[in-house]
């Protein structure tokens, strides 16, 4: 819980400065965006042989988002080569509506079927087999197609036939109780089976007829199909022009004229279910269940997301999949070209579309998110065709470490140091880390979006031991030297520097916003060079014309920590801590949340500093803004700028300027000097080979100073904040060796290696030669030369000798060479034992970290004598992917501003920015992004805050669907969504729906985390009030004993948290009759009060007045109690007011508002949820900006 001084927080003073900075914004997100642009209207669609039927539409849609509705519509989903007519005019596919002029309210728009080519047979087939398997999880597990899995209809279908307590058992499963050992995880992926029961179809594949001959084309043939039915009845089918039918032809003879009876479908499910009665009644009842699912089962996400267990999967037959394999153009990039879409240009061409308006930008930003999802899935793919040898090298000469690869217009190049290059800054240390510190870089200039400056789109895919870099090609990079193509920056470390005044005035803004001084640095012939940026940054002109930026790794300036520097003063506080250390490689930088965390730590300084120098000079009657802040002595080692700055630089909008104490002079010099206050670092002044002008001495020695100031703060201020996460340490060091592990075991033996791996991680026996028995029993069909050759060659087999004393002797050096950080185990049994860990969390965290997944099932660790993991557990590998997230910048405005609003109590004005930002987001990326998730999170809250429960139940309902397809279904930002739905569900009356949501989330939790952790004391507390409220007091009890055991081991045994646990604990055991418990606890209480808040506070009267309530009411409710043993009657007493301790559990206090202004807000609440309905089809990071303690009209309790 935070402080309880919700309407004076930084987001306050963010919506302050944003009202008096709208003017200046470049993107002002609100005033120009005409509200008529974006209102939702009611079109008619009128299908063939049906009546017309009312459609929603936005004016920003386009008509082809019209058509895949309509392609997922029960009633329409068979169609997908039609176009659609409006007064007898075809509207093009990508035309937006309001750009057709005849279209208007009541409309009717025609569904015309349009005949087919291979191209439309193709896409028609597909779309049916994602028909037919909609309730099927196998892609989500797969990792392919946009699928990922969702469970919360699985969680909570027991209950939607009604909401009584004879429906289910308070009582959890075993493994969910407080103190279970027992750690499972079938439970994660419950009703595997599902889906699986309706078979409607057993083969539909392509012909091997195929394709047509000449004559048949002439005929209107495209496709030839082979069909099997449930029937066990074999066709072969002709797709043709005019729809499908089938002909005579068998496996064996070609016959291509129709058969008899002739019967000619322009669907192909249509002739499906004509020829099958099976499949025809099978399919009915397929579409009825997919109905019945949420949308958001069942659309693709933008980037994939790969689940690391997976239950034992069929392998079906699927043409659609064998033809993509076989069509791929994987090794026959030379014969292809003209399929591959030039990625650069689209990126580029998408950056350049126009951004004046706010329809402009909304466009711009789509388009963009399109381009860049799109990239990232193909060079993902790429990536893994590299890794796996399908892609021939652009230098198959060279060693394969040096080797470069080119596969459809996107360049691949190793994780290694190649010629050398990273050799004064790590070698292969340095060269793998260089490519997540480029695409850092590439993160932040992306995010300023200067106009006029151009990136190359960057992925980071680790794949199998391998560490693959995809980039966008520059135009002309490959038909020059480097040498003479940067006009802007170094190539050889800083030796020879060349600037342009374009890039000059193209890199001001980037670097005023990523805090970048402006330098000079000296040439090798001694002349000065301007730049502002490092050296390492390339500018380099395109044979497009455009001006890129390249080689980022250096954006951010260097940590000192790790960087030893000959020559340099160390700072006490650093020697006295041991720093700095020695990194495996030089490239070590500050992340941008600790230079942030330093500026705003420099500018109160600053401002307490202008408040004393203002009131001395008040004081001596001389004006408030004399004296320089630059010489101030409060600041000898900061550079701090006052010059005139436009309104980008709003970057500390959110610095709490309320925790100063301001009088009026404070707020005039703080309107005087506005934002100016910056600080700027210089990214190359510790950077070996970089000389700077005599003239900038004294500067560069400030800017060096600056940084060590940086570096002190980093080890004093932050890192003493965090608890250091052994789970993370362990696996990261654990990645880090499996990495170098895979690379020496060749691919028949992936999953061999792999299972060993994990024994030896997780397990004390680890046995070799058990894992080959299948590669001994297989080499015996080989000849014995060739059987011999491979067992003499020791690299083939060098991970078997791995054991689990190696492993962790090794995990424990990489966390002392990597981290500095000396473990405090030396097996996993230690970690288990006096860390306490748990092995299927550190499972589930190196299986994440290395993209392996593993087959569902339960592990028994403890098996001393057999290995716990074999070759059948793992089921695949997947990429790692590291990308870029484009954002919607106006969305990320309202939602900023709509916040800030119901956190000053504007509880209508914040809903409908949000409301805003929600049909912004959903324009741009589509329903399911983690930004969508955060507005529906927050309009969920709102509509809870005020009464209305069912809407908050529609918003956390599909929050908590998108979290679990686009981040996991564990992960953690799942569960805090879990734990949301649960508690409106018990508000809005479905209290069994609410525990079984909130033992959902307790089990992902255990999963995660473990019990030993500070968040699962809440948890517990909400599923004691819920038990309580069931009457379910001993089970009660048992959670929210735990909820204190865990809230005293982490607040505190004086925690304002305990002193409520006590009195949660003192009320379960009075409506048990208990009262010598209760009287102790609630006495408990009561010393936690008088001693944090005082004898006369109103919390320490309540607890006393309790006191004395349950001691003049024992005798009494003693003898009712004796009446009800005597008589058989129920022993519980009847539950208090649980609605109201979930709340101050949750920490939320409900301001009581009056009736007329409750109903006024939530007919506003509703009509905003309404239009942006009507803007939404079916459809690193703003977490935290809304999470529990952060509520709309509430107040948090302050511990």
């Amino acid at each position: 819980m935070s402080s309880g001084h919700v309407l004076d927080t930084p987001a306050d003073n963010l919506t302050e400065q944003v009202e008096g900075d709208r003017k200046r914004q470049e993107l002002p997100a609100v005033p120009d965006m005409d509200p008529s642009e974006d209102t939702g209207f009611t079109v008619k669609i009128q299908a063939p042989a049906t009546e017309p039927t009312d459609f929603q539409v936005s004016p920003l849609a386009m008509v082809q988002e019209i058509k895949q509705v309509l392609m997922d519509r029960e009633e329409t989903c068979r169609r997908t080569c039609f176009s659609l007519q409006l007064n007898g005019v075809t509207l093009d596919n990508f035309t937006h509506l309001r750009s057709i002029p005849d279209l208007q309210e009541g409309s009717i728009l025609r569904v015309v079927e349009e005949p087919y080519t291979v191209r439309e047979v193709r896409i028609h087939l597909r779309h049916i087999r994602e028909l037919l398997k909609s309730l099927d999880l196998t892609d989500g597990y797969n990792g392919v197609e946009g699928s990922s899995p969702s469970f919360l209809s699985c969680v909570t279908e027991e209950c939607l036939e009604g909401d009584g307590l004879k429906q289910m058992s308070c009582s959890p499963p075993d493994h969910i109780l407080p103190g279970s050992k027992d750690h499972l995880l079938v439970p994660l992926l419950p009703h595997t089976n599902f889906g699986k029961s309706s078979e409607s179809l057993k083969v539909l594949t392509m012909s091997s007829w195929n394709p047509p001959p000449g004559n048949r084309k002439m005929h209107g043939d495209l496709l030839y199909l082979n069909v099997v039915t449930t029937e066990d009845r074999h066709f072969s089918i002709t797709a043709s022009t005019r729809g499908f039918y089938v002909n005579q032809s068998t496996t064996y003879s070609f016959n291509p004229k129709p058969a008899t009876p002739s019967v000619l479908s322009h669907a192909l499910l249509d002739l499906l279910g004509h020829i099958s009665p099976v499949f025809k009644k099978n399919f009915s009842a397929l579409l009825k269940r997919r109905g019945s699912t949420h949308p958001f089962e069942r659309i693709a996400t933008p980037f994939q997301l790969f689940s690391w267990t997976a239950p034992a999967l069929d392998h079906t037959m699927d043409c659609l999949r064998a033809e993509d394999v076989s069509s791929f153009s994987l090794g026959y990039e030379e014969h292809v070209p003209a399929l591959a879409r030039d990625w650069n240009e689209e990126l580029q061409t998408t950056r350049e579309l126009p951004r004046k308006t706010v329809t402009d930008r909304l466009m711009r930003d789509r388009a963009v998110f399109k381009a860049n999802s799109d990239f990232v899935s193909t060079a993902t793919r790429g990536a893994m065709a590299v890794v796996d040898g399908n892609v021939m090298p652009i230098n198959p000469s060279e060693e394969p470490r040096q080797q470069m690869f080119i596969w459809s217009n996107i360049f691949f190049s190793l994780g290694f140091d190649v010629r050398d290059k990273y050799r004064d800054l790590g070698g292969e240390a340095a060269a793998h880390a260089a490519p997540v510190l480029d695409l850092n870089g590439v993160r932040a200039y992306w995010a300023v979006d200067q106009e006029g400056l151009f990136l190359i789109g960057t992925v980071v895919i680790d794949y199998r031991g391998y560490r693959v870099t995809a980039q966008t090609i520059l135009p002309g990079i490959l038909e020059r030297d480097q040498e003479q193509s940067v006009v802007y920056g170094s190539i050889d470390f800083g030796k020879t520097v060349v600037s342009d005044d374009r890039y000059l005035e193209l890199l001001d803004k980037p670097s005023k916003k990523l805090r970048v001084q402006r330098h000079l640095v000296l040439n090798k012939d001694d002349t000065a060079v301007e730049l502002c940026s490092s050296v390492e940054h390339k500018g380099i002109v395109g044979n497009d014309g455009r001006r890129y930026i390249l080689d980022l790794l250096f954006t951010f300036p260097p940590d000192l920590n790790f960087l030893p520097v000959e020559g340099e003063d160390l700072n006490p506080v650093r020697q006295q801590l041991g720093f700095p250390k020695l990194h495996p490689h030089r490239l070590v930088c500050l992340r941008q949340e600790l230079i942030d965390a330093f500026v705003e730590q420099r500018y109160q300084i600053f401002m307490e500093t202008v408040s004393k120098s203002t009131e001395h000079d008040k004081a001596i009657g001389t004006s408030a803004i004399k004296s320089d802040p630059i010489t101030t002595p409060q600041l000898p080692s900061t550079t701090v700028t006052l010059q005139d700055q436009d309104a980008e630089h709003h970057s500390l909008k959110n610095v709490p300027v309320n925790n100063i104490q301001q009088g009026s002079s404070i707020k005039r010099v703080f309107s005087s000097l506005g934002d100016t206050f910056d600080i700027h670092f210089n990214p190359n002044v510790f950077c070996a080979g970089v000389g700077f002008p005599k003239e900038s001495t004294e500067d560069i020695q400030k800017q060096k100073q600056q940084l060590k100031d940086a570096a002190v703060f980093l080890i004093s201020n932050q890192i003493p904040a965090f608890r250091i996460a052994l789970c993370e340490l362990i696996t990261r060091c654990a990645k880090h060796l499996f990495k170098t592990y895979l690379l020496a075991v060749e691919p028949s033996a992936l999953s061999a290696s792999v299972s060993h791996f994990l024994n030896c991680f997780l397990s004390a026996f680890a046995d070799a030669a058990v894992i080959q028995q299948n590669d001994k029993f297989a080499s015996r069909r080989r000849s014995r030369r060739r059987r011999s050759r491979a067992s003499m060659d020791g690299t083939v087999t060098a991970w078997s000798i791995l054991t689990p004393t190696d492993l962790w002797r090794a995990i424990k050096a990489e966390a002392q060479e990597y981290y500095h950080y000396s473990l405090p185990c030396g097996s996993v049994e230690e970690a288990v034992d006096k860390c306490r860990l748990q092995r299927i969390t550190l499972l589930r965290e190196i299986a994440i970290k290395t993209g392996i997944q593993i087959l569902l099932r339960e592990y028994h660790f403890d098996s001393e004598h057999k290995t716990v993991f074999t070759e059948e557990d793992i089921l695949n590998i997947f990429p790692v992917v590291k990308h870029i997230s484009p954002r919607s910048s106006d969305a990320l405005y309202l939602l900023h501003c709509g916040q800030s609003r119901v956190q000053q109590g504007c509880l209508q004005e914040g809903c409908e920015l949000i409301s805003q930002a929600l049909g912004l987001f959903t324009n741009v990326y589509g329903a399911l992004h983690q930004d969508v998730c955060i507005c529906l999170r927050l309009l969920g809250r709102i509509h809870y805050i005020l009464g209305d429960y069912a809407e908050a139940l529609s918003h956390q309902q599909r929050a908590v669907l998108i979290s679990e397809r686009v981040l996991g279904i564990e992960h953690p930002n799942t569960i805090q969504e879990y734990k949301h739905l649960g508690l409106y569900c018990f508000a809005g009356g479905q209290s069994v729906t609410a525990l079984r949501l909130l033992y959902r989330a307790r089990y992902l939790m255990l999963l995660v985390c473990g019990e030993d952790h500070p968040e699962m004391a809440l948890l517990d507390s909400k599923i004691g009030l819920v038990l309580h409220s069931m009457m379910a007091c001993d089970l009660s009890l048992k959670f929210l004993e735990n909820a204190l055991a865990l809230t005293s081991k982490y607040q505190g045994p004086s925690s304002l948290k305990l002193a409520q646990s006590h009195h949660l604990l003192a009320k379960v055991h009075e409506s048990k009759g208990d009262f010598r418990a209760a009287l102790t606890h609630e006495k408990e209480r009561y010393g936690i009060y008088r001693k944090q808040v005082g004898e006369a506070h109103e919390k320490t009267q309540e607890s006393s007045e309790y006191l004395k309530h349950l001691t003049h009411q024992a005798v009494i409710l003693q003898k009712t109690m004796n009446w009800i043993y005597k008589t058989g009657s129920d022993t519980n007493i009847p539950p208090f007011n649980v609605s109201t301790q979930l709340n101050l559990v949750t920490g939320i206090v409900l301001i009581p508002l009056s009736n007329r202004d409750l109903e006024k807000l939530r007919t506003d609440a509703q009509k905003t949820s309404r239009l942006t309905r009507n803007n939404v089809q079916p459809v690193e990071d703003l977490q935290g900006l809304f999470e529990e303690h952060d509520t709309s009209q509430a107040i948090t309790q302050q511990d």
